[in-house]
């Protein structure tokens, strides 16, 4: 039985391996902390209390030891089993169930450890305490229980028969698992040196602990300077160990953004462009009779809907959807919406209507759809945004009240202290004057700084796609007019406000003709290139190529119908002037390709490029000449080409260029045949030789067969 991946369970399949992945690693460093640290220390000496990170450590008993050493070995083994289920050595259903096993084991000797170290071996209050290697074994076994419980999850997806048995991550997220590895290696591999060196040359011992604190905050930038190094050898290695440390961190932290993004446009935004784009086809109408047909379906819900609701504009939806070709050469009849719930006839259903009525109906739809692209980007950005800023308030608050706990007793730190430390920290400011001074609420800065620091890059980076863009927006907008003129700024301004642009034009060519009225000349401005006639703005040295070029590069409603009147009654443009379009348009979209900015193109350039495809096709058992409209999709369909996932400047080349193909072949056939036969049993589209005749022959190929539809 096939197996679908359902959208309610997005996050189970991709984001908890991936979660898993990253906070195994994080485990296994904290429990190794956790074994290398006494968990005991005396803080009572010579007749005096001293700070906890002056405090002796004194041995454990030996039971603790072992059984530590044990935990560590099934959350290594439990980790190194999960990565042989990402690269697929070992089987899902073995991989899994032995790493979630492992884990569940560490978690079980760490809890038993912590608890019967409290109840048979306890430190003597307030004369001993513990130390952070105590605080680091509880972190591992929190840490060890949450990746397994979050991977029972993923099993029960598959169980359920939401995904394979496999991960199905992308490249990039491997990327980040492997840059997640390296970097916990590298952090608890400095930790190690820095203690060693500063152990041994030092003014004062560091501890494997403390050593690696210092790592932490000398990678985050957040440099506090209440450890330092001593010696030369430690400030030399200060040096590579900085660097690698910020450049592995920075591309953690973009990978990390990179997903985020990935996982919201696939399950988040995509949603929201499907409801809307459905709330958009709920609004269709295709014609007068559906329009008052709904209204009276809905008139007992008037009081019901809101304003907004009842004053939202309906879109005109085709009154005969048109049929939708597939891949194989099947033909399915698309049915909206409306169809469904407005069973009334309608008298103008097979009326031949104008093509500029068409087309007219199109462009609604195609500035719908564009409305909803539009909306749904903005969309994306701002719930980056809200997620980015929930996720640094919870961190910024509830971080706070771990250390406000913590430090309350070595420092008397209060809520609001705690608070600004959590800030300048978050913001890698790093005053020095608040640090961690308690063995507690140095191995929650440890594991706190890990998460919130990368929080908070990521949070600057969706400001910058929304407050600072907006910002600098209207500041270059304000220095246009102001500081920094800029030339046609004026003229930008009032083309978005038609109605003011209206009423200055009008002004002014009203007081031009009154000017010239004055000098004695007429109203109509006889150089004014917009009273010739059409006829007279055509080359006539070659009117053909002229027309081709305006067509292709400045299409407009009117030329477009009146090429679609010039299509169904058979006058097709020639091969030479199909070659010439199809060539101008190839190169105008392939020089779209290189804008930084994707290309967006306007409803007419889109009639005119899917004209291009529709009149070179080849296969004559996929057309309908009698059909209407000049595409074959609906624009807020599910077979429109906004909906792609492609470029549209992507999108279009591909299509051109197979259309340029198509007509090669068409020419390669005529000069086979010398158009002068007809192949029988074809009914594709009359087009015009180079000559400007007819040819007499037609077909869909050399073969009469036809090569069927891309």
């Amino acid at each position: 039985m096939a197996l679908i991946l359902r959208s309610d369970w997005w996050f189970a399949s991709t984001g908890i391996p991936l979660l898993a992945a990253t906070l195994g690693p994080l485990a296994n460093v904290t429990s190794i902390a956790a074994l290398v640290t006494s968990w005991r220390e005396q803080i009572y000496i010579d007749g005096e209390f001293v700070p906890e990170f002056d405090g002796v450590p004194f041995a454990d008993p030996r039971w603790c030891y072992w059984i530590n050493v044990c935990s560590l070995i099934c959350g290594l083994v439990g980790n190194l089993f999960l990565m042989f289920n990402f690269t697929q050595r070992i089987r899902y259903k073995i991989a899994l169930p032995v790493t979630i096993i492992l884990w569940y084991l560490a978690t079980t000797m760490l809890i038993a450890i912590t608890a019967c170290m409290q109840i048979y071996a306890p430190p003597e209050r307030p004369y001993q305490t513990y130390t952070q290697g105590f605080w680091y074994g509880i972190a591992a076994a929190v840490f060890y229980l949450l990746c397994s419980m979050l991977l029972m999850v993923n099993m029960l997806g598959y169980f359920l028969g939401h995904y394979p048995d496999n991960f199905a991550l992308s490249d990039s997220q491997r990327t980040l698992i492997l840059q997640t590895m390296v970097f916990f290696v590298w952090l608890a591999g400095g930790g190690a040196v820095f203690s060693k060196i500063e152990s041994d040359l030092g003014e004062e011992g560091w501890g494997f602990v403390d050593a690696m604190y210092f790592c932490d905050v000398t990678i985050l930038t957040v440099g506090f300077g209440d450890l330092y190094p001593t010696t030369d050898l430690s400030r030399g290695l200060v040096f590579p160990y900085s660097v690698g440390g910020i450049i592995t961190l920075a591309l953690i932290v973009s990978s990390i953004y990179k997903f985020m993004k990935e996982l919201g446009e696939e399950n988040i935004v995509q949603k929201h462009i499907e409801r809307t784009r459905q709330r958009t086809l709920d609004r269709t109408v295709t014609s007068s009779f559906d329009l008052r047909q709904r209204e009276r379906e809905e008139h007992h819900l008037i009081r019901k809907r809101t304003l907004d609701n009842r004053t939202r504009p309906n879109i005109s939806a085709p009154t005969q959807p048109r049929a939708m070709h597939t891949a194989m050469g099947n033909e399915v009849r698309r049915i909206s919406s409306r169809t469904l719930t407005l069973p009334l006839p309608n008298p103008l259903k097979n009326a031949r209507r104008p093509p500029i009525l068409l087309l007219r109906e199109e462009k609604d739809r195609f500035d719908a759809m564009r409305n909803i692209q539009h909306k749904s980007q903005k969309f994306k950005r701002w719930m980056a945004l809200v997620f980015s800023v929930a996720a640094f308030g919870i961190l910024w608050c509830v971080g706070a009240i771990f250390f406000w706990q913590a430090e309350k007793k070595a420092q008397g730190m209060t809520y609001f202290q705690a608070l600004y430390f959590c800030y300048i920290s978050l913001l890698t400011i790093g005053y020095g004057d608040l640090s961690p001074k308690s063995n507690a609420g140095r191995t929650f800065f440890v594991i706190w700084s890990l998460i919130a620091v990368p929080t908070m890059t990521i949070l600057v980076s969706d400001m910058g796609d929304t407050v600072v863009h907006n910002f600098k927006k209207w500041s270059d907008e304000l220095a246009d007019f102001t500081v920094l003129p800029k030339d046609g700024a004026w003229r930008t301004f009032l083309e978005k406000h038609p109605w003011l642009l209206d009423w200055i034009q009008k002004w002014v060519a009203e007081r031009a003709a009154k000017k010239r009225l004055k000098r004695g000349f007429a109203t109509a401005d006889p150089d004014d290139p917009s009273e010739e006639p059409a006829s007279e703005l055509i080359n006539d040295e070659d009117p053909e190529e002229q027309l081709d070029l305006q067509i292709t590069l400045s299409p407009n409603l009117p030329i477009l119908a009146e090429e679609a009147e010039k299509d169904v009654s058979g006058v097709t443009p020639t091969l030479a002037s199909l070659s010439r379009r199809l060539a101008l348009s190839i190169k105008r979209v392939a020089a779209d390709l290189h804008h930084v900015k994707p290309k967006r193109y306007e409803y007419e350039e889109w009639v005119e490029f899917t004209r291009l495809i529709r009149i070179t096709r080849l296969d004559s058992e996929n057309m309908d000449e009698e059909e209407e409209g000049l595409i074959d999709w609906d624009w807020i369909g599910t077979d429109s080409p906004l909906m792609s996932g492609l470029s549209e400047a992507e999108w279009l080349l591909n299509r051109l260029c197979e259309s340029l193909v198509r007509l090669e072949r068409k020419k390669e056939y005529f000069a086979q045949v010398g158009g002068t036969k007809r192949a029988r049993g074809t009914s594709l589209p009359t087009i015009q030789d180079g000559d400007g005749k007819q040819p007499d022959v037609m077909a869909s190929g050399a073969n009469g067969k036809g090569d069927g539809q891309t």
